[in-house]
């Protein structure tokens, strides 16, 4: 697994707008330092790289920075007259790992009420921090609460998703299913070295799971951009389109990115 050096690195603490797959015109708001990786887990599939490959110098942002490098942002975007569709909390890592990151929330919603109310604040989050009652309560004051579920195998966790610590995949499952439906979930399908989460071993337990969290939506998406380890694979479009078109069939609604 040898790193490919094209992985991206954000500027910290705002950045964009990008025209996300899933999301539309994203303002993304980077809590993590921009000059390196801070995350939970060391995905083999992450655009940012690995955890070990780039490690920070600089610090994080600080809650007062992240306001202010926002506000100022957005009455950029006013001027222009280009206001963003989604506040999203991304980056080079896991926003959650902030320690001030229900503080920025609450930061996050207040600008968002004065300069782009139409805008929807939304978190892409791997789940790692959701038994901490602020970060629990900070994802419900969010509108979209996006939170990473690959697959309910540990194997293949440990192989994919490689948490940096403990990781119960059912404590996580029942910390999701605490949200009572204020949840979007998140999940990554691909192929290759050793590795498919798009057969039905996997796919058949994940969706059993899913319909126990009882999400209001699904996210399922392959990947987009080269990748820190070589040999992996896209899921095809008909991969996609069947796991999307079970997930829809057990009634709850679905999309899938290519």
């Amino acid at each position: 697994m040898q790193p490919i050096m094209s992985t991206i690195i954000y500027p910290s603490p705002i950045f964009g707008p990008v025209h996300s797959r899933r999301l539309g015109i994203s303002l993304g708001i980077n809590l993590l330092p921009s000059d390196g990786k801070v995350c939970s887990f060391n995905c083999i599939y992450c655009e940012c790289g690995f955890n070990e490959d780039h490690r920070p110098t600089l610090p994080m942002p600080t809650r007062e920075e992240v306001a202010t490098k926002l506000e100022e942002r957005l009455r950029q975007m006013v001027v222009e007259g280009q206001l963003p569709d989604v506040l999203t909390f991304a980056g080079n890592g896991e926003p959650t790992c902030h320690p001030h990151f229900a503080e920025i929330i609450d930061d996050t919603v207040r600008l968002r009420n004065q300069y782009c109310p139409k805008a929807k604040v939304s978190v892409l989050s791997n789940a790692t921090m959701i038994h901490r009652q602020t970060v629990h309560d900070a994802l419900m004051r969010v509108d979209n609460n996006i939170l990473k579920l690959d697959t309910v195998d540990p194997t293949y966790i440990n192989k994919v998703d490689r948490p940096n610590g403990p990781y119960d995949v059912n404590a996580i499952i029942e910390g999701m299913k605490a949200f009572n439906g204020h949840v979007i979930i998140q999940t990554m399908f691909m192929r290759g070295m050793d590795v498919d989460n798009t057969c039905d071993t996997y796919v058949t337990p994940w969706l059993e799971t899913v319909k126990a969290i009882a999400p209001q939506q699904v996210m399922i998406y392959t990947i987009d951009r080269e990748t820190p380890a070589q040999g992996l694979l896209k899921a095809t479009h008909e991969q996609l389109d069947a796991i999307r078109d079970r997930v829809i069939a057990a009634g709850i609604p679905c999309t899938a990115s290519y």
